[in-house]
This record gives structure tokens, C-alpha cells and sequence, in this order.
């Protein structure tokens, strides 16, 4: 989201627009990248960006997708860029806090020594930046969660977190220059992969990992980055990089008192410090990683040669859970990866084949194809070893991480007419190993179809249908030995959004679930809710509300549904048993420096005394959470 809102303000020039720079746009298929670069090969540089409807694979959709972030312009020298880079740019300041009003349990005189919260129940997040288009940017980021002690206790130096990088791009041979807190992303994720990476979607065609090597960090997130120093040089086609990181990491130590020899049970990744068993656990090891990448590219070939090692200050050793048999750990850990790509005509083929220290094998093998106008194909086939193991990892599988699993996915995007949209697909996966909370070798399928029709810029209407069958442990019986079914799970969901007017804009969706409907104990669930966004041109207001009713069984049929926030903030809230919930966004800029938001969001539970579970339990059965933000530019 920062990286569109900079392009919006300072659009990317397409005849200058490189494949890395391409890829930020995750909507963008390689397909269609690889097109633009051919017939700007070809053709030599665009003139109009009307000329992109002559470019094969970008169509109308694509187009007014990219429109607000693209320009079509000349070339600057490097040497009149870099003049600019650090006094054209613009300095932001960021500051956001959020609270929820009622009182839950770790904030009471009722909670444990053991597990009550120390700080103050907001959360602060301040973030400043300077950026000067994508070739220049430097900041800081402060956090604290709710519960952190603050300039006090445990946090004597103020925040919980802080973060710090500058980044730098296009400086001739230096293509990037990390230095500070930065990401790191590999191949297609088998090895590492820390900036955003989805699975599967309506989207049947986004099924590939695309990014830069390396790319700078600036969220308020506490495990999934490197902290050091980075840079990635570039010559013809050929193209390096190296990096060197030492962190601290928070983890459940171990001491070992009869052999003398202390180890970790696990890495906290959740960075909350909160209670007196989270702060004992921070900053427990320190993290020594090294790496690097060295990759072969002409305009249809990419070959990537790519390894990792990791030094743990102590040992990690998982529990002895039986599916923890085969999990990562010791305090050495190595990775090593071959990725590659090749486009021929309308045909996309991509893959990595990796192996870790012990000889284990992970491999993800890829296929997209423009089979007509009309109609796109994608197949992937994962196959990952049940003692693979990596850290940092984010693979296009079933699983959380690329670990104990085969798969095979298809999807199929056909558009029958103007307006008109189907995406489908179907995987099939098995787990030749125990997970958790399933004590087998398991299998399971998912399946999406949805039918998209958008007439004109006001109205946009989907039908999706998903049907998922994973296995998992059955709790109500006296066996010794979990009994293991797969449970199938069905959601049918109707969306549509209309513009009312210019400054109108009316959403609403209904779903409906069916959880282990086959069983004697079948479960339902109902989601309904109806959106409307005020939004006047060239206006310092804008205004948006929900109104939402929600109704199923247990947790185990939870729904799910995407919330607008506060920018550059985002909420995916599970929604369980029955209630309401309403919220109320509002932006406005005070000036062109200084824009201010407010959210207001509140969930109902009628008829329940409590909401919440463990030390979040709240006494009565609303939860209200305000969010203050305030960003001043300079």
C-alpha cells in the first residue's frame, strides 16, 4: 500500500519501468511483463499509455488497474536523477493509536502474577520516512503493543520495537542497497520469502512468487526480516547479491539442567512482550544469517543459483509431539536452491528445486498459458520432503510453511464476453506425514469456482463457491489414538458493489457455510453485511460504514471478511457464534501536509457474558476498538 500510494503521487515511467519494478504490482502476471518488455524491445518506447491495449496479454481491466500508478515520459541522466534523490523527495511522519475500551483480563486486578499484562492498553505505532520515487527511501519505525510497558519496567529505552533502514536503487552497477532492517525473497519462497506472498485466491492465475532479492522493511512486524546490510549488483545479464544479518530473536528457552546444555523449544514470532513469560522470552538467541544469489537473465531465461545459513546462539529442539519428528532444528541451519523461468510464446514455465543442510528436497514446478484471448491456464505441482525444513519460508502450498506436503493445482480464468469473468480451480494434496492436531499421513482437495460481471465502471457483481476437505483429530472419543476424518467445508458468497453516484459507492455481500455437513454433528454459518463509502472528488472528507450480522455454530465454522481501516492498515477478523458488528472510517485532510483518520469499530455478542478467550477475555459482550492516525508531510 506505501508503495502505490508513492507511485500514485509520483507515477512509475513505463519506458523506463524495469521487470523487478514491474513485479510490485502483484496483479501483474509474468506473462504480461514479459510482453511489455518485448514490444518495448521491439517497438522502442511508448509514446501514449493508450498504447498499452497493443501490448498481447494487457487488457482493459489490467490497464485501468495500472492506470493511476503509470506515466509515459523521457529519460533523466543518472547523474541529473541522482541530484534529486535527496532533495525531491517527501518526508512523512506517522502516528497511530489504538485501544480497546473495555477492560479485558490481563488488564485486571484478577489476572495471575504469571499473565497479567504490565503496560498501558494502547498500542502506538510512529513511522517516519523519506522516499524519493522507488530509487531512495530511509525511516524509522517505534511500536508498542497493548500491554508493553513504555519508557518504564522492562522497556526502560521506550518502545518494545524499533526498526530502522535506508534503501537505495539504480545507482549504476548497484541495483540495491539495503542497509538496516530489509526482506529477502528467493526463487519461489522454498527457501525465503519475506514480503508479501499469496496462496490461493479468485484469482486463479497468481500463482507465482515475484519480487526484488532484496527489498527494505519498514512494518512494525517483529521476526519476518533481516537486520544488516545488503546489496545486489548487476552487469549485462548477469546479476549478484549478498547479504550479511544479526538479530536478536524472542524465544521459549529451555534450560537443561542434568545434560548442561540449553536450548530453544521455539521462536516467538507474535512480538508481544507483555507478560512476564513473553518479556523473559525476548531477545533470547541472537541470529547470525549470511546469503546471497547469483542469477543468469535474458528476456525469456532467468536462472538463479541461491543459499542461506543460519547460526542459532542456541539450539532449537521442538517438543517431542510425534509430528515434531522430523521438524527443523539445531543451531546451524543451511538452504540452498536452483530457481528458474523460461517464457515461450504464450507459454510460462517457472520452478525452484531446493535442499537443506541434511539432504532433504523441496521443489515447486509451474506453468501459465494464454490459451486464447479469452482464457488463461495455470498448473503447479509442489513436492516438499516431511523432514524439509527452512526458516523465513513462504511457498505457494496448503500449509502455513513449504514442509510435508505434495500437491497438484490447476486453474483455468475464461472471459466468455465483455464484462464477464470465470476463475476456477482445483488442488489436490496429500500430507505424507503427521501434522498438527492430526495424528495420520492425510489427504485433502479444495475447489473455488466464481463468475464476475462488471457491465460498466458502476456496477461489479461475483458468485464464488469454494469446497475444502482437510483431516483433522476428532476429540469426542475415550480412544488412546486420535480417530482422524477429513471434515468438508462449503462457502457460497454474493458480492456486489454499485456507485450510486459520483461520490456513492453501496457494497453487500451475503455468505452462507456448511462445516462436516455429512456428520451427526453438522454445523452452519451466515455472514451478511452491507458497506457504504463516501468518496467526493478533490474533497478533504472521506467517509466509510458497515453494517454486518453474523451467525454460526462454533469456531470450528468461522467466517471470515475483509475490513477497510485507517491507510496503510488492514483487518481480516474471524467471525464465530452469533452478533453484530458495525464500523465507522473517517478521513480527512486538514491541508495538503497533514491528513488525519478516525476508526470506530464495534462487535455485539447478544447473550453472551464474555468475549474473548484467555488473558483477552472482556467481561459483557461488546468489544469496541477506537484508532486515532495523523500523517504530516514535509
Amino acid at each position: 500500500m506505501q508503495q502505490f500510494s508513492d507511485y500514485k503521487k509520483r507515477p512509475l515511467n513505463l519506458n523506463l519501468a524495469t521487470e523487478s519494478e514491474l513485479k510490485t504490482f502483484f496483479f501483474l502476471k509474468p506473462l504480461q511483463i514479459q510482453n511489455l518488455l518485448l514490444y518495448r524491445q521491439l517497438l522502442g518506447q511508448l509514446i501514449d499509455i493508450h498504447e498499452l491495449q497493443a501490448v498481447p496479454g494487457w487488457d482493459v481491466e489490467t490497464i485501468q488497474k495500472m492506470r493511476p500508478f503509470i506515466t509515459v515520459s523521457n529519460a533523466l541522466t543518472l547523474t541529473e536523477e541522482f541530484g534529486k534523490r535527496f532533495r525531491n523527495g517527501e518526508n512523512s511522519l506517522l502516528a497511530r493509536v489504538t485501544q480497546i475500551l473495555e477492560r479485558s483480563k490481563g488488564f485486571t486486578s484478577t489476572a495471575s502474577g504469571g499473565s497479567k499484562y504490565f503496560g498501558s492498553r494502547q498500542r502506538i505505532f510512529l513511522r517516519y520516512r523519506y522516499q524519493y520515487k522507488n530509487l531512495l527511501q530511509y525511516g524509522f519505525v517505534a511500536d508498542k503493543d497493548a500491554g508493553e510497558e513504555l519508557f518504564k519496567g522492562s522497556q526502560k529505552s521506550g518502545f518494545d520495537f524499533y526498526s530502522f533502514h535506508l534503501f537505495a536503487r539504480n545507482i549504476g552497477l548497484i541495483k540495491h542497497l539495503a542497509l538496516g532492517d530489509f526482506t529477502v525473497n528467493m526463487g519461489q519462497g522454498l527457501i525465503s520469502w519475506q514480503a508479501m506472498g499469496f496462496r490461493k485466491s479468485a484469482d486463479a492465475m497468481g500463482i507465482k512468487r515475484q519480487a526484488d532479492i532484496l527489498r527494505p522493511y519498514n512494518s512494525a512486524g517483529e521476526f519476518n526480516f533481516h537486520r544488516g546490510a545488503g546489496l545486489t549488483v548487476k552487469k549485462n545479464n548477469w546479476q549478484g547479491t549478498a547479504f550479511v544479518s544479526y538479530k536478536n530473536l524472542s524465544a521459549n528457552a529451555i534450560v537443561d539442567s542434568a545434560n548442561f546444555d540449553d536450548y530453544v523449544s521455539s521462536l516467538q514470532t507474535s512480538g508481544y512482550h507483555r507478560t512476564q513469560s513473553e518479556i523473559a522470552d525476548k531477545d533470547q538467541i541472537k541470529q547470525l544469517t549470511i546469503g546471497g544469489n547469483v542469477s543468469y537473465q535474458t528476456n525469456r531465461l532467468h536462472i538463479g543459483i541461491n543459499a542461506l545459513h543460519y547460526k542459532l546462539g542456541k539450539p532449537l529442539q521442538k517438543g517431542p509431539e510425534p509430528y515434531n519428528t522430523f521438524a527443523i532444528g539445531g543451531n546451524k541451519i543451511t538452504n540452498a536452491s536452483m530457481d528458474y523461468s523460461y517464457t515461450f510464446k504464450n507459454t510460462h514455465l517457472f520452478g525452484e528445486v531446493a535442499v537443506d543442510g541434511q539432504g532433504d528436497l523441496a521443489m515447486v514446478h509451474g506453468l501459465m498459458t494464454s490459451l486464447d484471448s479469452k482464457a488463461d491456464f495455470s498448473l503447479l505441482y509442489r513436492n516438499i520432503s516431511r523432514s524439509y525444513g527452512s526458516l523465513y519460508s513462504n511457498a505457494f502450498t496448503e500449509s502455513t510453511t513449504p514442509i510435508n506436503e505434495n500437491g497438484l493445482y490447476s486453474g483455468l480464468t475464461v472471459r466468455p464476453a465483455n464484462g464477464f469473468k470465470i476463475d476456477l480451480y482445483a488442488d489436490v494434496f496429500t500430507f505424507p506425514w503427521l501434522r498438527f492436531r492430526v495424528d495420520r499421513p492425510s489427504k485433502g482437495a479444495d475447489y473455488l469456482v466464481q463468475f464476475s460481471w462488471k457491465p460498466n465502471k458502476q456496477v461489479e457483481l461475483y458468485s464464488r463457491y469454494t469446497n475444502q476437505s482437510k483431516a483433522i483429530n476428532l476429540s469426542a472419543t475415550n480412544l488412546p489414538v486420535h480417530i482422524t476424518n477429513n471434515r468438508p467445508k462449503q462457502n457460497w458468497r454474493t458480492h456486489l458493489s454499485y456507485k450510486v453516484s459520483p461520490n456513492i459507492t453501496v457494497r453487500g455481500r451475503a455468505e452462507l457455510l456448511w462445516f462436516d455437513k455429512q456428520s451427526d454433528k453438522p454445523e452452519n454459518g451466515f455472514l451478511i453485511f452491507t458497506d457504504v463509502l463516501y468518496k467526493p472528488m478533490m474533497a478533504p472528507l472521506t467517509a466509510g460504514i458497515r453494517l454486518q450480522y453474523f451467525e454460526t455454530d462454533s469456531y470450528d465454522s468461522r467466517m471470515y471478511a475483509y475490513e477497510n481501516d485507517v491507510a496503510y492498515s488492514f483487518s481480516i477478523p474471524p467471525f464465530y457464534e452469533k452478533g453484530y458488528r458495525y464500523y465507522l472510517n473517517i478521513n480527512y485532510d486538514v491541508s495538503r501536509r497533514l491528513s488525519t483518520w478516525f476508526r470506530f469499530a464495534q462487535t455485539i455478542s447478544p447473550g453472551a457474558s464474555t468475549v474473548g478467550s484467555g488473558n483477552d477475555e472482556i467481561t459483557g459482550n461488546r468489544r469496541t476498538e477506537v484508532k486515532l492516525q495523523a500523517m504530516y508531510r514535509f
